[in-house]
């Protein structure tokens, strides 16, 4: 048997009250990535944009989650569209230039796929 702290027992015992409060929702976001359940995870994602009132950068991490939900998931051109409208926020964003980037390779757009590509590795060092 695990040992929890008094602090994770809290946490765990909590989770059922807080399932339909955003934090808990993006918690549970982030767990159905990294299970792999990709499609599952850019639901719940989307969900919680529509749900929310934010209209500008405070959201970027559920962003580019669902970007790369939707990419993992084969849904390129939505990966395309997320990752798209995170740049307009923030145009440094060197992994939403790799979606993008990527997701227009996987479509055989390898030309428009250059200049995202291009930024990914100039921005934020990775290397395609």
């Amino acid at each position: 048997m695990t040992d929890f702290t008094p602090f994770e027992e809290l946490l765990r015992s909590s989770r059922g009250l807080l399932e339909d409060a955003p934090f808990d929702r993006w918690l549970h976001a982030q767990e159905l990535f990294a299970e792999k359940s990709y499609r599952e995870a850019a639901v719940l994602l989307t969900e919680l944009l529509d749900d929310s009132t934010d209209v500008g950068h405070e959201l970027t991490d559920v962003r580019l989650l669902l970007a790369r939900s939707l990419y993992h998931s084969a849904q390129l051109n939505g990966a395309i569209r997320v990752a798209t409208e995170l740049l307009e926020h923030d145009p440094n964003e060197p992994y939403a230039h790799l979606l993008v980037g990527r997701s227009l390779q996987r479509q055989g757009k390898a030309d428009e796929a250059q200049p995202h590509l291009r930024l990914a590795e100039l921005l934020g060092g990775y290397r395609v």
